[in-house]
């Protein structure tokens, strides 16, 4: 999608008129909607506002084998009921800025003159879309602070962190006796998740361009090449075991996630600021426009039991 035009209501939101740049619903909905349209797993993932920025997202699970035979006569109600489970997952949501600053110069030199605004717009809303899909993977409070990227990484804790704590993990160098990719490690992955999370016909791998062509080269490149197509399926390249591939570039080389992506939540507020400023002191001083976008995210998984890992693994 064009950034250009994927964002061109933006610099709508951006008015004279706005209270302090808060968008309203509608026009956050919008937002959202522009930001996660520029990933492809940020597509599938399921997406939560809150009024809030801390408290909890509902869940809910109906079990099964729940059937039973229908008695005849008076006595026809046995009292048999089914009783939903219901639970919670916690979520805090930080807040975090995008702020950039443009030298009225830029606009007046480039070629594309006031037209310049919009194409900064949806690219800023494209880096913002990439941005949070990575941080929704891979954030850690825990990160080094000598790390250079310990501001952007220490935000949250992300989806690969909480999957390493609570989901079911395959460590590469404990399956097949190495931990070169293989058709070894996806069956693991596969015997790894409960069944139950299989009947809605939604789960998918996830993993990195890098990962994925390695597990091509590793199929194609055996000499029973036939063999594997009769265990992996016919379409075993694009398909592993029968699930499709979705490219996540935010996930390390040889990191492998089977699950469901509606189970992976995303969770904002409706408080959402859109800021500029082109007068004032500091605008007119350093003959500037400064920018910045204000939002709230937290990224949590609503059942770790439905998120198998493969770890550990080398595709060279």
């Amino acid at each position: 999608m064009d950034p250009v035009q994927a964002t061109s209501d933006i610099k709508k939101f951006v008015t004279s008129d706005m209270t302090y740049g808060l968008l309203a619903p509608e026009q956050a909905k919008q937002f959202y909607v522009q930001v996660y349209d520029q990933v492809e797993w940020s597509k599938l993932h399921r997406k939560e506002t809150k009024r809030a920025k801390t408290g909890e997202v509902d869940k809910i699970a109906i079990g099964h084998r729940l059937l039973r035979a229908k008695s005849e006569g008076p006595a026809a109600d046995d009292g048999y009921r089914v009783s939903p489970a219901f639970g919670r997952v916690q979520y805090t949501c930080v807040r975090e800025k995008l702020p950039w600053e443009v030298s009225e110069e830029a606009f007046h030199d480039n070629i594309e003159g006031e037209g310049l605004e919009d194409k900064l717009m949806g690219m800023l809303t494209t880096q913002l879309g990439l941005d949070m899909e990575d941080l929704h993977w891979n954030g850690d409070t825990a990160t080094n602070p000598a790390d250079p990227d310990y501001d952007f990484l220490s935000l949250n804790d992300g989806w690969w962190k909480q999957i390493i704590a609570g989901g079911h993990v395959i460590d590469a160098t404990l399956v097949d006796g190495g931990a070169a990719i293989s058709k070894s490690h996806f069956f693991a992955a596969y015997k790894a998740l409960p069944g139950k999370y299989l009947r809605a016909g939604k789960v998918v791998w996830a993993m990195n361009a890098a990962t994925e062509i390695a597990w091509v080269e590793s199929i194609s490149n055996r000499a029973t090449s036939a063999g594997d197509l009769a265990l992996l399926g016919a379409d075993a390249v694009n398909k592993p075991l029968g699930f499709s591939i979705v490219k996540v570039p935010s996930l390390a080389d040889g990191k492998v996630v089977l699950a469901d992506p509606r189970n992976f939540i995303a969770v904002n507020t409706w408080d959402v600021r859109i800021r500029k400023a082109a007068e004032g002191k500091s605008a007119v001083m350093n003959d500037m426009r400064y920018y910045s976008v204000f939002l709230d995210d937290d990224a949590i998984i609503e059942e770790l039991d439905a998120v198998v890992t493969i770890e550990n693994m080398t595709i060279e």
